[in-house]
């Protein structure tokens, strides 16, 4: 069996010059990166902001296994399908980042028949975006201890600024700075996020243009003074060189699947510690230049899609005509309590009884948001015929309609079931409604989230919680929506509950203020903004073979 990066490359494709074609873009208005890659102009928006929006189609799934279930490939399959039946579809994903490439999870350009590419460079430095993020990130950081270093006029006395790097590396959690022993140099402690977990990215992806970029950058808070109060970002006249090392970044970028249907993919923050969605600007460039639009949120449906429906549809003015949620046989097992081990081994009570997970995702999208919704079921090899009968009959008795997608194996054809259904169902009536209020106290907001959402009885916080939520409220930003950050594994925080039988409390262990996104992150269980790699990292497969081809991708 062909690897996915065996089958990437036997697919030839087309000149992304002419893949914009499709898109009525001009030559005039990309900026190449090679043959196959490119940035769109800022003016192709301008000028296109008269003409009606696409249909939007949000993909999500039930909480995943650890390898994930095949979102990106679900995106793709659709994507692909749609054109297959004479419609105008294009994608609109987010960037792969470093750490999940070298780590547990591997690339994130979908698989088999269905991918984006080329996917070599997409899984690794792509156009830079995330590199520029980074810089910007670190630029601020060094800034900021300069600014100490040289009489620290501001007055700061506690920095709240991290740096970060797009890898896992879990000795960086928590470090000491400034140790050489020169003159005025002044040690502190420090810590590290992953670069798809900074500010920064949020603030790419949540921007409406340039300028917009340059007022969140500077509304950014970055420490608080001896009175407590807090310091800016403006206040270092820092947001300009910032805005430079971005100003490429903040361009989308256009790519294609294998079966050539444009794909903008740009921007990457995680779902389960940041919001985990694609940026504004792309999608709202691809809602004009696509009839149907696919885009996808992180993890399961409990973190990315609630994010993209309560943060990003709320700041874009934007709404998803219809959800798919992605759900395979071997995710629904394991959370019917079988060992991932086992999953793949048929087995009726796990699936029987880890459907519930499924089914609470439904009931979230369609009678909590009040949304169009489908299950799409990523098939694999293993599924019999009569687990996905089961699955389908059950569905049934939901009043849910379940469509088999074969895309790994068939590409575009493999999903032209669900690309017919989800053309009839964006054409139904939606009652979409936030999950909570801005005007809500931040204590509700979680609580509304905790116990609509995720199922939890009740909310506990820890004091330093609670001090950190009085302060914001006190600084004016408690109409902030929120961000929780927690597993992606359960819709509790415990990502070893699986199951969530039963009574569980959320844990709110600190809140973090994000002037410049416009949110409040809400660091819930255990959950870290830096990831640790596993005991045998994905990176010890990954090389370059005698022919300069990478090898080991997957």
């Amino acid at each position: 069996m062909m690897t996915d990066i065996e089958i990437a490359r036997s697919t030839k494709l087309e000149k992304i010059v002419e893949v914009a074609k499709k898109l009525e873009i001009e030559e005039e208005n990309l900026e190449t990166y090679g043959k196959y890659k490119a940035k769109i102009s800022n003016e192709v928006y301008e000028n296109l902001k008269g003409k009606k929006d696409g249909k939007l189609i949000l993909v999500t799934a039930i909480n995943p296994t650890p390898l994930g279930e095949g979102k990106t490939t679900i995106s793709i399959a659709i994507a692909d399908g749609l054109r297959k039946i004479g419609k105008k579809s294009i994608l609109a994903l987010r960037e792969p980042s470093l750490g999940p490439v070298f780590g547990i999870k591997g690339g994130a350009t979908g698989g088999g028949k269905v991918q984006v590419a080329p996917m070599e460079d997409i899984n690794l430095h792509f156009t830079g975006d995330i590199h520029a993020i980074t810089a910007a990130n670190n630029l601020l950081a060094s800034l900021i201890d300069n600014h100490i270093y040289f009489g620290n006029e501001l007055g700061f006395e506690k920095v709240v600024w991290k740096r970060c790097v797009d890898l896992n590396d879990r000795q960086l959690r928590t470090v000491n700075t400034g140790l050489s022993g020169e003159k005025n140099i002044v040690p502190r402690m420090d810590q590290f996020d992953i670069t798809v977990a900074s500010e920064i990215m949020a603030v790419v992806c949540l921007a409406e243009d340039i300028e917009d970029l340059r007022k969140k950058l500077g509304n950014i808070l970055i420490g608080y003074n001896k009175e407590g109060q807090p310091i800016y970002v403006k206040q270092l006249n820092a947001q300009g060189a910032m805005t430079v090392l971005l100003k490429d970044a903040i361009k989308p970028n256009l790519v294609q699947t294998l079966e050539h249907t444009p794909a903008i993919i740009h921007g990457g923050p995680f779902a389960n510690i940041a919001h985990g969605c694609n940026s504004v600007i792309a999608t709202k460039l691809a809602l004009k230049l696509g009839d149907y639009v696919v885009t996808e949120a992180g993890f399961g449906a409990d973190l990315g899609a609630e994010k993209f429906l309560d943060i990003k549809c709320r700041k874009a003015g934007i709404k998803p005509d219809s959800v798919v949620i992605v759900a395979t046989i071997k995710a629904i097992k394991y959370h019917g309590g079988v060992e991932k081990e086992k999953i793949q081994e048929e087995n009726r009570e796990g699936l029987e009884k880890g459907i519930d997970n499924l089914y609470r995702h439904i009931d979230n999208i369609k009678n909590k948001f009040g949304l169009n919704v489908i299950v799409a079921l990523n098939r694999y090899v293993q599924d019999t015929e009569e687990e996905i009968a089961f699955l389908k009959e059950k569905l049934e008795e939901k009043g849910v309609a379940l469509s088999l997608v074969e895309g790994w194996a068939k590409g575009g054809e493999g999903a032209i079931d669900i690309a017919e259904k989800l053309v009839e169902l964006t054409n139904k009536e939606e009652h979409f409604e936030y999950m909570y209020d801005l005007k809500d106290s931040i204590k509700t907001k979680i609580e509304k989230v905790a116990t609509k959402i995720y199922g939890a009885k009740n909310v506990e916080y820890s004091e330093e919680a609670i001090n950190e939520i009085k302060k914001i409220e006190e600084l004016g930003y408690g109409d902030f929506p929120i961000c929780i950050a927690k597993t992606q594994y359960s819709f509790s925080d415990d990502p070893k509950n699986l199951e969530c039988k039963g009574d569980y409390n959320i844990t709110v262990r600190n809140v973090e203020l994000k002037t410049g996104a416009g949110f409040v992150v809400v660091l819930a269980g255990k959950i870290m903004t830096m990831p640790g790699l596993p005991k045998v990292p994905a990176a010890e497969n990954i090389d370059i073979n005698e022919n300069g081809e990478i090898i080991g991708i997957f």
